[in-house]
């Protein structure tokens, strides 16, 4: 099988994951995938599309080989950081491709309206991307929405980050023998972090903080069942996603809502209360499992330009289309 395909890429905070594809009758879908564990770097111009096309090509001419996919017309890049740090990609990426790949077709989503679209798929509705940040988005499939994803010191409010720096707080309190405080979760952050007056020590310094903050959030969700503060916890983080999807959920019709992200590992210690806060918050909605995850968001994209089909709002900021000339 030969011919004309698709690139879709999902850049995060863990690397580059990237597929290659066909369009039309020739064997339409995925057909070869890679991974790169490197992140692309961002800098004084935001992401570095020169870091990003450098891991990119060796993948893509691989693959394109492996493949037999003759022709990548079509580029679909989600990015995390996209709305704030996106400027350098939009000015260079689609020109770079062109010339290095023949690409004709470029789209740059923000890695939440991937992560909408591997969940939901064309439907309106709304999507909680819930890790060691937190975002929701949403669309009427007119213009696009978002709530929250302002990091773990203005927002993120609900995520692994919050949680975890919540049961420090509630073990700290403990600690200092002061209300609301939970011995279970000072035995627990001194297991793991040594003894409580040490542990600003631990956090403050910390480049990866949210990292190191959400690594207590399982700690919180094991104390849940015997511990009230624990419990407590879980249940303000669920209020927290439930008021972001509401945010952003259209208020028509019987909008689909889905929660994605790695959170969701915590279990029913935390997706019990998110359930019942969800139902309070958006009885009109219907709650849904999410299909699939960014890259597969990416994919869905990808084919959907491809075919001249895709039926997403536009925005610069979360979903950004072009056409390069053929030079």
């Amino acid at each position: 099988m030969s011919g004309a395909g698709f690139l879709a890429v999902d850049s995060g905070g863990s690397g580059l994951r990237v597929v290659v594809g066909g369009v039309g009758g020739d064997g339409p879908g995925p057909r070869g995938r890679r991974d790169s564990a490197e992140p692309v770097r961002t800098g004084p111009r935001g992401i570095d599309p020169g870091h990003l096309m450098g891991q990119l090509l060796p993948m893509v001419r691989s693959l394109t080989e492996e493949t037999a996919v003759t022709r990548l017309e079509t580029v679909v890049v989600g990015a995390a950081g996209l709305a704030t740090l996106g400027d350098a990609l939009r000015a260079e990426l689609p020109g770079a491709l062109a010339r290095e790949l023949g690409v004709r077709r470029v789209a740059l989503a923000a890695d939440a309206v991937t992560a909408y679209v591997g969940a939901l798929g064309p439907r309106a509705g709304a999507v909680v991307a819930a890790g060691t940040g937190l975002i929701a988005v949403g669309t009427d499939l007119s213009r696009w929405r978002r709530a929250d994803g302002w990091g773990h010191l203005l927002g993120d409010c609900g995520s692994g980050a919050w949680i975890g720096r919540a049961g420090l707080e509630a073990a700290l309190r403990a600690h200092d023998g002061r209300r609301d405080g939970s011995a279970a979760l000072l035995v627990r952050a001194e297991e793991r972090f040594g003894p409580a007056t040490g542990l600003p020590g631990q956090v403050y310094p910390r480049s990866d903080r949210p990292a190191v903050l959400a690594s207590f959030a399982p700690e919180v969700a094991a104390c849940a069942a015997a511990d009230p503060v624990a419990a407590g916890i879980l249940r303000a983080a669920a209020r927290h996603m439930a008021d972001a999807a509401a945010a952003v959920c259209p208020a028509g019709g019987e909008p689909r809502v889905a929660v994605t992200g790695g959170l969701l590992r915590m279990g029913e210690p935390l997706l019990v209360p998110l359930e019942e806060e969800l139902a309070k918050r958006l009885p009109q909605a219907r709650r849904t499992d999410a299909e699939g995850d960014p890259l597969d968001g990416s994919v869905r994209i990808a084919t959907d330009l491809a075919n001249g089909s895709l039926a997403l709002p536009g925005d610069d900021r979360m979903l950004w289309t072009t056409s390069v000339p053929a030079g």
